[in-house]
């Protein structure tokens, strides 16, 4: 009697591949750098495991968690190789897990954009992040969806350094929330709805109450 030996075909992989998502927020480990600018990938990561009630397991690189969205999985990777070395955790997560490159989001500040402003695109420079820099180093391409979260330029010369590495203002860190949740739904939408969609959905003011 021959034993039928059961068949997955590659299509099969590649099915369950395309329903994987990860969301990478940019930030930099250490007590000493919680609550500052240069963060704010980590805040909103915190704020959609919140949302999903999931927490963060340190494993190999970073911090991750899990859930499901609208059939789909979902990764969130928080790298804890420093800012600077952010890549070498997105593309090891990226292989762990099969993650097609047009799934992976990174979130991260900017200081071009005004407090509060989100801009999210599915391909792009890195602008002088040396996070984002070192994901398009890691990743060999710069065509990977980033979503930029507006810190603003209240720095003087030479002065940029001190200033994503600084808490909030104290004004800032008032509306901080809104924008945070709004750059968390944004995220959520990249995944549920597609990055064109979500584009046109939240690209703005994440201040804005309408």
């Amino acid at each position: 009697m021959k034993l039928r030996i059961p068949f997955f075909s590659s299509a099969k992989k590649n099915e369950t591949a395309m329903k994987s998502f990860l969301l990478v927020g940019l930030g930099n480990i250490g007590p000493e750098y919680s609550g500052t600018r240069h963060n704010i990938g980590f805040e909103v990561l915190d704020e959609v495991a919140k949302q999903k009630e999931v927490r963060f397991e340190t494993l190999r690189l970073g911090g991750l968690a899990h859930f499901r969205h609208n059939g789909k999985t979902v990764y969130l990777l928080k790298p804890s190789t420093f800012m600077n070395r952010s890549g070498k955790a997105v593309r090891y997560w990226m292989k762990q897990k099969n993650i097609p490159l047009k799934n992976i989001l990174v979130i991260t500040d900017d200081i071009h954009l005004d407090f509060g402003t989100l801009r999210m695109r599915q391909k792009g420079s890195a602008g002088g992040h040396n996070g984002l820099q070192d994901v398009c180093d890691q990743l060999n391409t710069t065509a990977y969806a980033r979503l930029r979260f507006g810190i603003g330029s209240a720095f003087g010369r030479g002065k940029q350094v001190d200033f994503v590495l600084q808490p909030w203002a104290k004004d800032e860190a008032t509306l901080l929330p809104f924008g945070v949740d709004k750059a968390a739904q944004a995220s959520l939408s990249f995944v549920g709805d597609g990055a064109s969609n979500a584009m046109n959905t939240f690209n703005g003011n994440a201040l804005d109450p309408a």
